[in-house]
């Protein structure tokens, strides 16, 4: 019962981490975010085995981890502010050709980002040309040409 208690608040605790960091972060993976994300693993796997080592403490574990996500997904379609808080939602970035820099600060986004994004996804060389540019909740960027 210890493992499922440790993996219910390590669950909790990254899910939280992992939202004030912000879904641009790990929509553009690097490879030092994948390091990262390597290091991180190797961490929490020390507080969830803690001293058992077992084959069932470690399906215990995955288990736990699997249900909690089913849960969470399950809570989510029931509940809007709850998907919100989990998810996130939309932000626009550019609207009618305006840079909201305070929210792309917020989010930690650049106008070189949204150009990219402008650039490989409508082929669009200026800001100016740009209409609309939206945050999604998964982290890209999409973009509306004028």
């Amino acid at each position: 019962m210890d493992s499922v208690i440790r993996a219910i608040v390590i669950y909790a605790i990254m899910l939280i981490l992992f939202r004030i960091v912000g879904t641009r972060t790990l929509s553009q993976t690097t490879t030092f975010d994948l390091v990262l994300l390597l290091f991180i693993s190797e961490a929490i796997q020390q507080a969830l085995i803690d001293s058992d080592n077992s084959m069932t403490n470690a399906l215990l574990l995955v288990i736990t981890l699997l249900g909690i996500n089913v849960l969470l997904s399950i809570v989510k379609e029931r509940s809007k502010k709850f998907e919100q808080f989990v998810d996130g939602t939309p932000v626009v970035l550019v609207e009618n050709g305006t840079i909201h820099r305070e929210r792309m600060e917020k989010d930690r986004v650049d106008e070189a980002d949204i150009l990219e994004s402008a650039r490989i996804l409508r082929g669009v060389e200026r800001m100016e040309q740009v209409k609309y540019a939206v945050l999604e909740k998964s982290g890209e960027i999409s973009v509306v040409r004028r």
